[in-house]
């Protein structure tokens, strides 16, 4: 007899699918990406970041969308000198914010 998976975690797989950009975020995305495809391939690999800043500026916009995205890239750019040490330095997750409803008035049983 196999188990299957909980419930809380199909129900999670439903309710976040995976990321996708917003417009403004395909429109930010495409002088990534000709980075990524015309310039860092004749550069020396020099990050010293995991993930890469142009990594790190895709997964960015992807989950957060374009401001928050932006915002997050522009912090990220900012520590790339010799002044950081570089480093394990992964995009946040997406905040997941909380109804109104839920906060105003528990669920039956929430207390």
């Amino acid at each position: 007899m196999t188990q299957d998976a909980p419930d809380d975690v199909t129900r999670d797989a439903r309710e976040d699918p995976p990321p996708r950009p917003g417009p403004l975020a395909w429109v930010l995305l495409v002088p990534v990406h000709a980075y990524r495809w015309v310039l860092s391939p004749i550069l020396p690999p020099s990050c010293r970041f995991y993930p890469s800043c142009s990594e790190y500026a895709v997964e960015a916009l992807t989950v957060h969308g374009a401001f928050r995205g932006s915002w997050l890239t522009l912090r990220r750019l900012g520590k790339c000198g010799p002044w950081h040490p570089g480093g394990l330095d992964p995009v946040p997750p997406r905040r997941h914010r909380s109804s109104t409803v839920d906060r105003v008035h528990p669920r039956d049983g929430e207390e």
